[in-house]
């Protein structure tokens, strides 16, 4: 079989790249050759070589590129080139491994460096010059049938590297169809529980990438029947994660690995947070979960989104609560509220969450709040909580009534004066 022509395979420094390794010394390998097969655009391009680490580092800073070691004790190197970097990694067989880590060395057979790999439809090799494909494993014939297959006994595989189970998830979930290969789901199924010896980080890591899939929720589904779910995510509701991607097909919303985490998980907020430091999210990724868990907390008067204490200070000013929130400023209904308040990416969160519509904030600007603590003190209020009382009094009104220019706002501050006795 020769490898399809594709853009990336017609890149000049690509070209002076494997030219820079030599005559026969490099293989595009994985992911770029699977895919260029499947018809899909490339977006990481590996190669492998027999050339040991340091002899490639020369070669590449020879040919006029940067050589950064990105792994090179594993073997591998980064070529930064004018239209992307390029990862070239030397032949390796596994001398030992725990589950967890391999100790590797390197080699010069290429079938040996394939068969080190997980699934068959990632050990397909392809000569740049040639463009022949090689398969030692019956990667072809997996790609044809969407089929999803360890290389070599699935539970050897695993018990080697035991994050394969989790990538076996994510591999058929992108690749897959159904039947799944018995053997991989049986495996995956009965070492399920070495998923616990893994750092918390990978396992993140390799759950946001499944569920940054177009369509997660029919492999999620299949984890948490198989058991595999449970151990990595016990809290998790496939059935919600499948709702979730309904609304955002048919609202035509991307998919979004964070969304759905949350959709996963029931709307409990310490339950939230604890699960953002489980899976070691950024502190953004962390608030931005909470908020979808269905709280806000920001701090008053702190510009978009004065939050809870809204309500709070209406009570304080002996008025009504505002109609779009709970007396405590929980759970906003209306979409523009909500967008103001909490942001525009978690406004969407908890819209599609809820199944409720997202339309109203297509096209429409978060609009800044156009009063003052300096205007009030202006009307004669003493510079202090009262001022604070009756800004975010006023803003509440302002944003039930959908956000009125600064004339109506005028009339606003008018009325919450009268009514405070000012």
């Amino acid at each position: 079989m020769i490898l399809p022509p594709a853009p990336w395979t017609r890149r000049e420094d690509l070209a002076a790249l494997v030219a820079a390794l030599g005559p026969g010394n490099a293989r595009y390998v994985g992911g770029a050759v699977r895919d260029t097969l499947l018809g899909l655009e490339v977006k990481d391009i590996d190669l492998a070589t027999p050339l040991p680490p340091r002899e490639v580092m020369a070669r590449v800073r020879d040919a006029g590129f940067q050589p950064i070691p990105t792994g090179i004790d594993h073997g591998t190197i980064t070529a930064v080139l004018p239209e992307g970097p390029i990862e070239i990694t030397t032949l390796r067989h596994d001398v030992s491994t725990d589950g967890r880590r391999a100790t590797i060395a390197f080699a010069q057979d290429w079938q040996d460096d394939a068969a080190r790999r997980d699934f068959t439809i990632n050990a397909l090799y392809a000569d740049p010059q040639t463009h022949a494909v090689f398969d030692w494993f019956g990667g072809r014939d997996d790609l044809a049938a969407r089929r999803v297959r360890f290389i070599g006994e699935a539970r050897q595989r695993i018990r080697e590297d035991h994050l394969r189970i989790l990538r076996y998830f994510r591999f058929q979930a992108r690749f897959g169809s159904q039947p799944a290969d018995p053997e991989a789901e049986q495996a995956c199924a009965d070492l399920a529980l070495m998923l616990k010896g893994l750092s918390r980080e990978r396992i993140g890591m390799e759950m946001m990438n499944l569920l940054g899939l177009p369509d997660p929720a029919p492999t999620a589904a299949r984890m948490a029947q198989l058991g595999v779910l449970a151990v990595v995510l016990p809290e998790a509701d496939p059935a919600a994660l499948a709702a979730l991607i309904a609304q955002e097909k048919q609202q035509d919303v991307a998919p979004d690995a964070l969304r759905r985490l949350a959709a996963l998980l029931p709307p409990d907020v310490p339950l939230a947070e604890q699960v953002a430091s489980r899976f070691r999210l950024s502190g953004a990724q962390k608030k931005r979960l909470a908020l979808a868990a269905g709280r806000e907390k920001p701090s008053p008067l702190q510009g978009r989104g004065l939050g809870e204490g809204t309500g709070a200070a209406r009570a304080d000013a002996g008025l009504p609560p505002s109609p779009t929130l709970s007396p405590e400023g929980e759970r906003e209904t209306d979409p523009r509220a909500l967008a103001y308040r909490l942001g525009r990416e978690s406004a969407l969160d908890r819209l599609l969450l809820t199944s409720a519509a997202i339309s109203p904030l297509e096209n429409w600007e978060i609009p800044a709040f156009p009063l003052k603590g300096g205007e009030i003190v202006a009307r004669g209020v003493k510079a202090g909580p009262a001022v604070a009382r009756i800004l975010q009094a006023v803003e509440a009104r302002w944003i039930a009534e959908g956000f009125p220019g600064l004339e109506r706002v005028e009339q606003l501050l008018d009325a919450e004066l009268a009514a405070s006795g000012r």
